[in-house]
């Protein structure tokens, strides 16, 4: 389906969860308030949503949180999704703590990618932002993503003071391996708005004073708005997701979900459009009529550049990664 802009919208986000094991100071800092289990949409309506999604023209969905595999059941949702008609591709957002225990009923439920968070290779620092000892183990989930042939995506959010200086560190993990590391600029909603991101303009200056000019990567790599890299010798790749300097609104092709059942057409606004009552009544019409609405309510652009312009209040846990 095509927005009122003529974007191809075929793309959706879900939150499964707002729960999370990690307390990422820019996301889910300790004293965060849950939202009510019973609030939170079950896998059979998340498989509802993606049915009626999928006949407006949804082909692929990124499974996200809180942290996805704090949810009992998560790699059978995957499956689950995968059943859908028209359903092309479902990917994971994860932070990796848990990816080596699942990784193989990942990969047996279908899944087709997975997007791991990871700031610093330093496990004192992991610490420091997480708020939790677990860098041995999102390493670990990565390693097993591998092995079991599950294509790979790095994020990484730079931090000024905090992560800035663990550029190259964190790129030289797609030297060896065939996985892309990913800069993404730190956006500017919830807790995010405290900390001064690194821009990538400025982190491409640096990687091609080290490693030389960069070689354009033209290659499909997924589904987002990043711009891609090759570094010669490199297995992997280096990605860019610029929303502040790089803003790509007109190629934009994604709604999301949060795990209550809003519909969001854009990050920056406030606006939401909640398919859950239509759900718990049944009305498979009227949920996907709703999830037509929102995609056609879909704003021109984002406006991250002007925080006065932002009107999402809530924080990224509860909307949703």
């Amino acid at each position: 389906m095509k927005d009122s802009f003529g974007r191809e919208i075929d793309y959706m986000r879900i939150s499964i969860t707002d729960r999370c094991n990690l307390r990422c100071r820019y996301c889910m800092p300790d004293g965060i308030s849950w939202i009510p289990m019973e609030e939170i949409l079950t896998y059979e309506e998340i498989k509802v949503v993606v049915e009626e999604a999928a006949k407006l023209g949804i082909k692929k969905i990124k499974v996200t949180g809180g942290e996805p595999l704090v949810r009992l059941g998560c790699p059978a949702l995957v499956g689950m999704l995968k059943e859908v008609p028209g359903i092309e591709q479902v990917t994971l957002t994860t932070n990796g703590v848990y990816l080596a225990e699942y990784a193989e009923e990942l990969k047996r439920n279908g899944l087709d990618a997975v997007n791991v968070s990871l700031d610093t290779l330093d496990a004192e620092r992991f610490e420091k932002i997480t708020g939790r000892d677990g860098l041995d183990a999102v390493l670990e989930g990565i390693q097993a993503a591998l092995d079991h042939q599950i294509p790979v995506k790095v994020n990484v959010v730079l931090q000024k003071e905090e992560n800035e200086t663990e550029w190259k560190a964190l790129t030289e993990l797609a030297r060896n391996r065939k996985l892309d590391v990913r800069f993404i600029e730190m956006m500017p909603i919830g807790y995010g708005k405290r900390f001064e991101p690194v821009y990538n303009e400025v982190l491409l200056k640096k990687l091609k004073e080290e490693y030389g000019e960069l070689v354009p990567d033209t290659r499909k790599h997924g589904n987002g708005p990043a711009v891609y890299y090759q570094i010669p010798g490199f297995e992997g790749s280096v990605g860019f997701i610029s929303a502040i300097h790089g803003k790509f609104c007109d190629q934009c092709n994604r709604i999301r979900m949060t795990s209550t059942g809003d519909i969001k057409a854009c990050l920056c606004f406030e606006e939401r459009i909640s398919v859950r009552e239509a759900l718990r009544v049944g009305d498979r019409e009227e949920a996907r009529r709703l999830i037509e609405a929102a995609i056609s309510s879909k704003p021109a652009a984002h406006q991250f550049e002007k925080k006065e312009m932002i009107t999402e209040k809530r924080e990224m846990a509860s909307i949703g990664g």
